[in-house]
């Protein structure tokens, strides 16, 4: 599993020593607003680290705990993983491959509006173009959700047009390998 640096962040791959810090996110309604419409509970947000163990192992990416190297706390989740159109994730993760990547950062509020989410995509994304050689990857997100669309314009992602991911229509955005050569932000332009 690939641990990622930046200049305020360290992207841990999830385990179980994060649950604290990422159950203190997921509890949070306005964390949770556009993901589930619902807080976890502490024992969703140990499945979750489980589950995403499990896309590690299967995958080589999934989601990261991102924390800030100043304080030493989990500032949120990063990920870099297979999309899905059904709303469950099926047993066997593999019939996932085919599917595109995705991209995506919740934040602890604690954290926001620091350029923090804009840090890690970046930091994300070139892992995803670099090592994963991904040819495209996409966001997907609730069209209400403004800061999100934001951290994907300073990426360089453009709106391609409502699709059915994970059993919901979700905006869905784009960049390319040839856009993300092109034009690449620094770390801490996102």
């Amino acid at each position: 599993m690939t641990v990622l640096r930046t200049a305020r962040l360290r992207l841990e791959p999830f385990a179980e020593h994060h649950l604290d810090g990422l159950h203190a996110m997921n509890a949070r309604p306005e964390v949770m607003r556009y993901i589930s419409g619902q807080p976890e509970t502490r024992e969703q947000t140990a499945a979750s680290i489980q589950r995403v163990q499990r896309r590690w192992a299967a995958w080589g990416t999934s989601w990261w705990a991102l924390i800030e190297l100043h304080s030493g706390r989990v500032a949120g989740a990063g990920g870099v993983q297979h999309l899905r159109r059904e709303a469950e994730p099926p047993a066997d993760l593999g019939i996932l491959r085919s599917n595109p990547l995705e991209i995506g950062w919740p934040l602890h509020p604690d954290f926001w509006q620091q350029g923090l989410a804009g840090e890690a995509a970046v930091r994300m994304a070139s892992f995803a173009f670099e090592d994963l050689a991904t040819t495209e990857l996409l966001a997907v997100l609730d069209p209400y959700n403004a800061a999100s669309a934001r951290v994907m314009d300073r990426l360089g992602m453009r709106f391609r047009r409502y699709e059915r991911w994970y059993g919901k229509s979700l905006a869905t955005h784009a960049l390319g390998r040839a856009e993300w050569h092109g034009n690449q932000p620094k770390q801490g332009e996102a």
